[in-house]
């Protein structure tokens, strides 16, 4: 019992750190995510937007593993799917035993509900989707996924996924930069394009995908300090980015 306290104490002590105070009901619900599904926020498990708590994918994929999940399958719905539109939706199963019958989620991704930043990648979204929402049904999330937010601002998937030095929990630090950097956006309300281009210019590369997840890191730490000590001054360096003609190239 000490420990499950410990372990809820040090959890709420992250979530102030990074996100401020919490209201009463917040840290009621984050103690009983803690104790019920044993998600962490230094492990990148959740996230916090606008007041609500969000599980990421990250956390649904360390939670089922720890479940021992016997396995997922995802397939496309044909009859959805309209690659000329990049419209997908993929259903998938999640078996929690090899004797389950499966839990079915399906999960939808088209240019309306993605982030800008993501264009092209809808399969990818819809299948992460898909499998966060069976993943949830099978073990009794009760709270959405980040991931199946419409129009998140930033994606992991525009994170390299591995860092140089050969970081084996790649996915977690990709998925805590992706929620710090979507917090500070939602935030302060910034325009997730111009942030895409400040960020490109701030790593010295030519596209996102070009730079290192440690220059992505140093740009989101950067950036926080940014607006926690000079908040005013940013809307003017993110317009220096702006293109009235031209779309900045992922």
């Amino acid at each position: 019992m000490k420990e499950e306290s410990s372990a809820e104490t040090a959890e709420l002590r992250s979530a102030h750190r990074i996100w401020g105070p919490l209201s009463r009901c917040s840290a009621d619900i984050l103690a009983q995510l803690i104790r019920t599904h044993s998600l962490s926020i230094k492990s990148g498990d959740l996230a916090y937007l606008d007041g609500r708590w969000y599980v990421t994918h990250t956390g649904l994929v360390r939670l089922a593993r720890r479940k021992k999940c016997s396995g997922i399958h995802v397939e496309a719905v044909p009859a959805l799917c309209d690659s000329a539109a990049n419209r997908y939706v993929l259903k998938a199963t999640v078996f929690p035993c090899k004797s389950s019958i499966g839990f079915v989620g399906y999960g939808d991704a088209d240019p309306s509900n993605v982030s800008p930043l993501v264009r092209g990648a809808e399969m990818r979204v819809a299948e992460t989707r898909a499998v966060n929402r069976a993943l949830r049904k099978a073990y009794g999330i009760g709270i959405c996924s980040v991931e199946e937010i419409g129009s998140v601002p930033f994606s992991a998937e525009k994170i390299p996924p591995q860092s140089t030095s050969g970081d084996s929990n790649g996915n977690g630090t990709a998925s805590k930069v992706r929620d710090r950097l979507c917090q500070i956006i939602r935030q302060h309300k910034l325009d997730p394009e111009l942030v895409k281009a400040y960020a490109i210019d701030y790593c010295g590369t030519k596209t996102l995908r070009d730079a290192t997840r440690e220059q992505v890191e140093n740009f989101v730490r950067s950036l926080a300090d940014w607006v926690e000590k000079d908040r005013n001054a940013l809307p003017c360096q993110l317009n220096s980015y702006a293109r009235p003609n031209e779309e900045v190239v992922a």
